[in-house]
This record gives C-alpha cells, structure tokens and sequence, in this order.
C-alpha cells in the first residue's frame, strides 16, 4: 500500500520520534509505514488521519 505519511510529517517538521511519539507507537513503526514495508492497522490509521486533519484515504491508497 503506497502512502504519503512521510510528506504530510515533513511538512510539519516533525522527525519519526515525534510523529512516534504523538501517535504512541516506536519510531521503528513509523519508519516501517514510511517505507512500506508495514500497512498500519486500521486504529493507527484513523490516528494518523486525525493527528493530521486528513482523510485516511489522502494518506494511503491501493497504488492504483
């Protein structure tokens, strides 16, 4: 699943720690996520989306 998670963090300035740290996970899912070799569960999804001011679908997609 091909996501944009690491582009809306950097334009907040945020580091993986902080992002990891807001969303109460390691920096090591965050980085996981970021590179995609991990989809995040639907709960850490919908976090993200909050935390963010997005829908979850502007964060993620099929890569369709």
């Amino acid at each position: 699943m091909k996501n944009r998670v690491r582009e809306f963090r950097t334009a907040r300035g945020w580091s993986q720690a902080d992002l990891a740290e807001k969303l109460r996970v390691s920096r090591q899912t965050i980085n996981a996520v970021e590179t995609e070799r991990y989809d995040p569960s639907l709960p850490l999804a919908l976090k993200l989306g909050r935390l963010f001011k997005c829908a979850v679908e502007d964060l993620f997609h099929d890569g369709e």
